[in-house]
């Protein structure tokens, strides 16, 4: 059975009425110098019994420091990421001011067999980012969601 996660992609319209879409850079030292394929949408695991709207709401909230500034959401359906790994994800629209954003943290051994626990935010920053970058930068098991939120916004 495949691991499974759930999260949300929060768009809005930009000034020049493009596209933006709110994505994190994965914290963590394996992502500090990276950008390509090192931006994630906000999500997370879940297991049998739990809801993955809701847990896709309760990552958001933890990744970002604030609930879900919308209350309307469209199903995006499932995609398989290159682990394996299936998420399902919902669109909403949306805006949230990037520079409040604050994640919740985890802990590694780091650096590697050196015995120290150093802790980590899950994201070490939030952007708005145009749906053309975000192709460029998120991780590419999540790039056809893009495709499936123009689709829905026409």
């Amino acid at each position: 059975m495949p691991r499974t996660s759930a999260g949300i992609l929060l768009h809005r319209r930009d000034d020049g009425g493009g596209v933006e879409v709110l994505i994190g850079h994965m914290g963590g030292p394996f992502w500090a110098k990276k950008d390509a394929g090192a931006w994630s949408i906000p999500k997370g695991e879940y297991g049998p019994g739990e809801e993955p709207f809701e847990v896709a709401q309760r990552e958001f909230l933890e990744e970002f420091g604030s609930p879900v500034p919308s209350s309307a959401f469209v199903p995006l359906g499932e995609v398989r990421q290159s682990g394996g790994k299936v998420l399902t994800a919902w669109a909403a629209e949306g805006d949230l001011d990037v520079t409040t954003a604050v994640s919740n943290t985890f802990e590694l051994e780091w650096p590697p067999r050196s015995g120290r626990i150093q802790e980590f935010p899950e994201i070490d920053r939030a952007a708005w980012v145009p749906v053309g970058r975000a192709r460029d930068v998120l991780v590419k098991g999540q790039v056809p969601l893009l495709d499936r939120l123009a689709e829905t916004l026409g």
